[in-house]
C-alpha cells in the first residue's frame, strides 16, 4: 500500500498546499484504493469518482492561482451514508430511502466542503444508525479490514473500515451509544464523540430533538489524534437550525498543560469486566502515565454500574414510537432494527421516575471530576465480534460507551493494542463536559507513547 495512504489529514493538507502532491493525484490514490478493497469490505456504498476528480482539478487550478479554499484544500473524504449529501444517494441503510437524493447537504458536510474537502463517497451504516453492526437491506454487510470474518462495529463501521484500510483520510460518523467509538475500537482508528451540544446534527437521518436528543453526537474518524482536533474545529458550532448547539470556544489541546492532570482508570464498570487483552491495554496506558509522573488511581465513578439498565430503559421507554416515526417518514416497511423488539412503553409515572433517575445519575457521575480530570477505560468489553453474532444478551458490553452518552461527556478513542489474533484494541479517554482539549491532549501523549501499530493487511 502506498505510504501516502497511511498519512494524517494534516500532513496531506500541507503536502497539497506546498505542491508535493496534487489534489487530483491524492484523490486518484484513494479512489484506486477504494476500488481495490471495496469488493471485499463493502465499506463504501456510493463512489462519487467523476465529481471528486472534477473538484480536485478545480482545487489544483485554484492553488496554482494562489487561492486556498481552507485548511482541507484538495483533501478527499468519505461521509457516513446517514448524512445528506446534495446530489448523492443518502439511504441511511433503510429501504424506503434507497433511491433518495437530497437537494442539500448536512451542516457538517457543507462545513467540510467549505474548508476545501472533496467528497469521494458514502460509507455504510446500520439502518438509521441503530445497531452495533454495519449491515442493512440496501447495501448488505461491511467486513472488518483486519479479519473478514469479523464485524467493523457499528453503526459507523463503513467509515472506520475504509479509513483503517487506507481508502479515505477521514470520515464523519455519528454516535448514539458508541457508534463512533466501537467501530474505531474494532478497526484501529482514532475518533472523538464530542460533548453534547458541540456539533450540529442537521441533515442526519436520526434527527435532533426528542427525549434522548443529548445522546447523539457527530464526530470524525481519522488516523491520528491531531486530525480529530483539526476536523472537530471545522464541524463545530451553531448552525441556526439545531437548537441544542452551544457557541463554545474552539478546542485547543496544545494549550493544555497535561502534567497536572489527575487520571483514574477502570477495567470493570460493575456491569461486565473487560476481556484480558482489553484490560491489559488500559493498564498499560495507566502504567505509562504513572511512569511519566501523573497521579493515577484505579477507581471508577460511583453509580456507573447503573448505566446499562438506565440506557436500555430510556431507549425503549417510548415503546418504539420514535423508530416507527422514522420508518414512516422514510417510507420503509421491511426493516432490520433490533430495538423495536426490546421496546416497552412506560406509563407516565414510570417515565417521570426514569428521567429523574437519569438526571441523578448524571449528577453523581459529574461529581467524580471533583477528584479526577480524566477517565481511562475500555471502549467495549470485547474485541471485534464475528459478523452477525451480536445478540441482545451481548448489549451489556456496550455499557462502556453508552455510559457517556447518558452523561453527554466527550470521549476520545485511540488504538492501544492488538489481540493475539491480530485484531486492534481501543482505549477510551473521557473528560468533563466541554473539555475535549484535555482528552485530546492526553490522547496525543498516549498515541506517541504507544508507538505505531500495523495497518490491516488488505
Amino acid at each position: 500500500m502506498d505510504n501516502t495512504l497511511n498519512r494524517s489529514v494534516s500532513s496531506l493538507a500541507i503536502a497539497v498546499r506546498t505542491g508535493r502532491i496534487s489534489s487530483e493525484e491524492l484523490v486518484s490514490l484513494h479512489i484506486n484504493r477504494i476500488n481495490q478493497l471495496n469488493p471485499d469490505l463493502n465499506a463504501v456504498v456510493q463512489i462519487t469518482g467523476e465529481a471528486a476528480f472534477a473538484r480536485a482539478r478545480e482545487a489544483d487550478r485554484a492553488l496554482a492561482e494562489g487561492n486556498i479554499t481552507g485548511p482541507l484544500h484538495g483533501i478527499p473524504m468519505t461521509i457516513k451514508d446517514s448524512f445528506d449529501t446534495a446530489g448523492v444517494i443518502s439511504a441511511g441503510g433503510t429501504l424506503g430511502r434507497k433511491d433518495f437524493i437530497p437537494a442539500g447537504n448536512a451542516t457538517v458536510v457543507s462545513r467540510l466542503q467549505k474548508a476545501g474537502a472533496i467528497l469521494m463517497g458514502k460509507t455504510n451504516t446500520s439502518e438509521f444508525t441503530l445497531s452495533y453492526d454495519t449491515d442493512n437491506l440496501v447495501y448488505g454487510r461491511t467486513r472488518n479490514p483486519f479479519d473478514r470474518s469479523r464485524s467493523p462495529g457499528g453503526s459507523s463501521g463503513g467509515g472506520a473500515a475504509v479509513v483503517a484500510a487506507g481508502g479515505s483520510p477521514f470520515d464523519i460518523g455519528s454516535d448514539y451509544g458508541g457508534s463512533l467509538r466501537f467501530p474505531a475500537h474494532c478497526c484501529g482508528t482514532a475518533t472523538i464523540k464530542p460533548t453534547s451540544g458541540r456539533v450540529p446534527r442537521t441533515g442526519h437521518i436520526l434527527p435532533f430533538g426528542g427525549l434522548l436528543d443529548s445522546f447523539q453526537q457527530i464526530g470524525p474518524l481519522a488516523r491520528k489524534v491531531e486530525d480529530l482536533t483539526l476536523l472537530l474545529g471545522i464541524i463545530s458550532g451553531p448552525d441556526g437550525i439545531d437548537p441544542s448547539i452551544v457557541p463554545m470556544p474552539p478546542v485547543v489541546p496544545g494549550a493544555v498543560d497535561i502534567k497536572d492532570l489527575r487520571i483514574s482508570f477502570h477495567t470493570d464498570n460493575g456491569i461486565i469486566a473487560a476481556a484480558h487483552d482489553i484490560d491489559q491495554v488500559v493498564r498499560k496506558a495507566a502504567a505509562i502515565l504513572e511512569a511519566d509522573g501523573f497521579l493515577v488511581k484505579e477507581t471508577r465513578p460511583q453509580g456507573i454500574e447503573a448505566s446499562h439498565d438506565l440506557a436500555m430503559g430510556l431507549w425503549s421507554s417510548d415503546g418504539g414510537a420514535s423508530i416507527k416515526r422514522l420508518l414512516k417518514t422514510a417510507g420503509t416497511v421491511k426493516h432490520t432494527i433490533p430495538w423495536l423488539g426490546l421496546a416497552k412503553a412506560l406509563a407516565p409515572g414510570d417515565l417521570d421516575a426514569l428521567i429523574m433517575k437519569w438526571y441523578g445519575f448524571r449528577s453523581t457521575m459529574l461529581s467524580f471530576f471533583n477528584e479526577f480530570d480524566l477517565i481511562l477505560c475500555p471502549v467495549n468489553a470485547f474485541e471485534a465480534p464475528e459478523t452477525g453474532s451480536l445478540g441482545k444478551d451481548d448489549l451489556s458490553a456496550f455499557s462502556y460507551t453508552s455510559a457517556f452518552n447518558l452523561t453527554g461527556w466527550p470521549a476520545v478513542v485511540i488504538r492501544g493494542g492488538t489481540t493475539s489474533e491480530g485484531l486492534p484494541l481501543g482505549l477510551q479517554i473521557v473528560a468533563p463536559p466541554w473539555r475535549e482539549d484535555m482528552a485530546l491532549a492526553m490522547a496525543e501523549h498516549l498515541e506517541t507513547a504507544f508507538g505505531k501499530f500495523n495497518a490491516p493487511g488488505c
